[in-house]
């Protein structure tokens, strides 16, 4: 279900809603988009498989999850990248949701 708003500079906004009637993949955590919906917000690495043997990786914060796709805000542009979840091979989720900080061991820089 999609719920159309408007905000204070009148352009429009779509907002997921997940209830009981949304499909069984956005809501059993089995299912990649459902485990990422619980994720929301945080900080990942994420890598993509391009053709057969190309890895491209992109760093953000996990801004939305439909059924075939993710949306990941950038942490150097604040710029929303908008990415094929079929594609996605790899994804290294930050503890902290620091950019490299505290004492995470993994640095993404």
């Amino acid at each position: 279900m999609v719920d159309d708003k408007k905000n204070e500079n009148g352009r429009e906004t779509r907002e997921n809603i997940i209830n009981q009637n949304s499909p069984e993949i956005l809501t059993n955590s089995i299912y990649t988009p459902a485990f990422l919906r619980t994720q929301i917000g945080k900080l990942m690495r994420v890598e993509f498989l391009i053709g057969t043997n190309n890895l491209v990786d992109r760093i953000g914060y996990l801004q939305e999850v439909g059924a075939s796709y993710i949306l990941l805000r950038s942490v150097e542009s604040d710029t929303i990248t908008f990415c094929d979840i079929y594609s996605i091979k790899f994804i290294t989720i930050s503890g902290g949701g620091m950019y490299g900080g505290g004492n995470n061991r993994y640095h993404y820089y």
